[in-house]
């Protein structure tokens, strides 16, 4: 068995799907397959029931899954205990806005010989990356942390609607929730963001109206793009608003008690990572 192989298994574990998994390890789909079968080969066992249509963990590859990553954990130790990282590797995303900047301007106070590597992923890789070691900490949104990490609670993160410039509601100082009901709601599907797309479906329903879904972007500089140019509306954390330039869209907050999600910082559980102490200063400077 070879530490290769757990990775490989990770990645499809964790992915669902083998070209997924070959383009997030950069790899061609045949050789994720074939170390697969082979791992297979020497366990004795299948560890995925394979279909045209979808790709699930036997019984046998759930029970594997959390000692792979334990494995992987250790040996990504082992490594660092032979040449520890000089600096701080951080899992981050592009809503964090005016958060990120100021927190990374603060740590640069308090440790200036300390380089910071961003590595801007899904929420899932960097929770994963960051249980296996290889990401001291990350940031993230109402995440549910798999085992051998911990989320440390930093400060709430208020969204605001992201209307039309044009429209009649994007000169008001704040927005109900219930003004929006006739505009269609474009948002990021539920698999990208599950706790930011119930958030704000939930209160949708609370406001008393089912919201009328709006297209589908790629990604949120393609939604801003189509808002400007037609009646829809999405949330942008507030954070994020300030530091876009985006002329034909206006952001509006909510009426109270407004829209937020809660922002952590996910670090192992049993292994801190080095200047820790520093960056959860830097935080908390942000908050002051």
């Amino acid at each position: 068995m070879e530490l290769r192989q757990l990775t490989y298994f990770v990645a499809v574990a964790e992915e669902l799907h083998f070209g997924r998994a070959a383009d997030r390890l950069h790899i061609v789909q045949s050789a994720v397959s074939q170390q697969i079968q082979r791992l297979e080969r020497e366990l004795g066992a299948e560890l995925f029931d394979r279909s045209p249509r979808r790709v699930r963990l036997t019984a046998a590859g759930e029970r594997l899954l959390p000692e792979a990553r334990s494995v992987l954990a250790a040996a990504e130790r082992a490594r660092t205990a032979v040449a520890p990282p000089s600096g701080l590797r951080i899992g981050t995303s592009t809503g964090l806005g005016a958060h990120l900047d100021r927190v990374l301007a603060a740590f640069a106070e308090r440790a200036p010989q300390v380089p910071v590597e961003l590595f801007s992923l899904p929420v899932a890789e960097r929770l994963a990356r960051v249980a296996a070691g290889r990401l001291d900490a990350a940031f993230v949104r109402a995440a549910e942390p798999p085992p051998g990490v911990r989320v440390l609670p930093l400060w709430p993160d208020p969204l605001v609607a992201a209307l039309p410039a044009t429209h009649p509601l994007a000169a008001r100082p704040e927005v109900a929730l219930a003004d929006l009901a006739d505009l269609p709601l474009t948002l990021t599907p539920r698999r990208n963001n599950p706790a930011l797309v119930d958030l704000v479906v939930g209160a949708c329903h609370t406001a008393g109206f089912e919201p009328r879904p709006g297209p589908v972007n790629g990604s949120l500089q393609d939604t801003l793009a189509t808002i400007g140019s037609r009646p829809l509306w999405t949330v942008v954390f507030a954070s994020h608003a300030r530091v876009l330039r985006t002329p034909r869209v206006a952001y509006v907050p909510f009426r109270a008690p407004g829209l937020a999600l809660p922002t952590g910082l996910a670090v192992s559980a049993a292994d801190p990572p080095p200047h820790l102490k520093k960056l959860l200063l830097a935080c908390g400077d942000h908050e002051s």
